[in-house]
């Protein structure tokens, strides 16, 4: 049995985001469970550093008993990716040559492409996470029919990139985190020829909460909606704070307050500065307590792929209020019966009292969605999931040739 690539941009012991920390906990578990497996990367820390700078060494490191294979980038004009990426975030069509440009310029390792290209008989499949990044646009490119990307796609401007087309049409497999997923996809490109499924993304779920110790700890005894995850105008922060004030002038004298948990910056306007409190960074514990404390959580984004803060609250029996541009989310709470949806002020109000006034049907919301994520997201599951979409992969690939592999 040949082992597993896994291949993302960066990589540490305490990496942060939803893409970085998805893959993560995948290779760990299918690697507790005995799968050949190794991590390929760059020497960047991480996403908020310089694309350019090698920050690790190059080599071979032992991360948690997983291998993880670094490689040097190369340098890149960062004035020419920004001007054609300002274009982007602002949906304007950008020609061939422009995203050839723009591929070149975002973060990328030869060295890495080179090492794909030369070992892939070593290795019975590469899987890519997120679609988005150079690394593993080039990546795949070496041997498309050994890759499988998870890309973690949403409805934006990059997706419908033809240079992201040229490759994800040939390539071995797809996994969604969310069936909305799979539907655009399906919509944007031609898969008849590639292997589609729906897994979904792990999520711990094996710990305790307390509510009374999040609100001892930080004063907090008044109902509150809680924000956590990333502050900045990408998530919609601020049309939740908009909505937020308009909600406290519509209800004089409420003791209702909005937490906010997670790194970045928001600026809270002086008047609101007793209504909104902004707890910053959270070790994970006081992240699960205040999940179990909050009233609900709010998660205004419209750009999500799958939302782990949303099965967080879900754990901690709490439902969710979601933004109904928001497929996937939305989708979610369709499904579980334990989150509502809004599209303006008005519901975004109606929702947030039905939820405060009636806390036996949103006891009962919060108990919904934490069956529905124990059933279908916990690493067990998971696992046995994500083994079995590789393995039909790899037994596919392996009969052309008149073998058969498994795990």
């Amino acid at each position: 049995m040949k082992k597993l690539g896994f291949v993302i941009p960066w990589y540490s012991e305490n990496i942060t985001g939803g893409a970085e920390t998805e893959l993560k906990g995948i290779v760990e578990h299918l690697a507790e469970k005995g799968t050949q497996l190794e991590v390929l990367t760059t020497c960047v820390e991480k996403f908020n550093s310089d694309w350019s700078k090698n920050y690790w060494q190059e080599g071979v490191e032992i991360i948690n008993k997983i291998n993880v294979r670094r490689f040097k980038v190369t340098g890149r004009n960062a004035k020419i990716f920004d001007e054609i990426n300002s274009k982007l975030m602002a949906n304007q069509t950008v020609s061939t040559d422009e995203q050839k440009k723009f591929m070149k310029n975002f973060v990328n390792s030869p060295d890495l492409y080179k090492y794909i290209k030369t070992h892939q008989n070593e290795y019975s499949l590469f899987v890519y996470i997120p679609y988005m990044f150079s690394i593993n646009y080039y990546g795949m490119l070496e041997c498309p029919e050994k890759s499988v990307l998870i890309p973690c796609f949403h409805e934006e401007s990059y997706i419908h990139l033809d240079i992201y087309k040229n490759v994800i049409e040939k390539i071995a497999g797809l996994i969604y985190l969310s069936n909305p997923e799979k539907k655009l996809a399906n919509k944007i490109f031609d898969l008849s020829n590639v292997k589609q499924a729906v897994l979904g993304a792990g999520v711990d779920t094996d710990f305790e909460y307390s509510s009374e110790t999040f609100r001892n700890k930080y004063h907090l005894y008044e109902p509150f909606i809680l924000y956590a995850g990333r502050k900045d105008v990408g998530k919609n922060i601020y049309l939740l704070i908009q909505y937020f004030e308009q909600y406290l002038k519509m209800h004089q004298g409420s003791k209702l307050k909005l937490v906010l948990m997670g790194g970045g910056k928001v600026v809270i306007p002086g008047r609101l500065k007793d209504k909104i409190i902004d707890l910053g960074y959270v070790d994970l514990q006081d992240k699960h307590d205040g999940c179990a404390a909050a009233s609900v959580l709010c998660q205004p984004s419209v750009h999500e792929s799958f939302s782990i803060v949303i099965m967080e609250s879900w754990l901690g029996e709490r439902p969710v209020l979601v933004h109904e541009n928001c497929e996937v989310t939305k989708n979610f709470c369709k499904e579980t019966n334990a989150g509502l949806w809004f599209g303006n002020y008005y519901e975004f109000e109606a929702e947030l009292d039905f939820i405060l006034n009636n806390e036996n049907i949103s006891s009962q919301m919060g108990k919904n969605g934490r069956k529905y994520v124990v059933q279908n997201f916990s690493w067990d599951v998971i696992s046995q999931k994500y083994m079995t979409f590789f393995n039909d992969l790899i037994n596919i690939g392996e009969n052309k040739h008149g073998t058969k592999a498994n795990f």
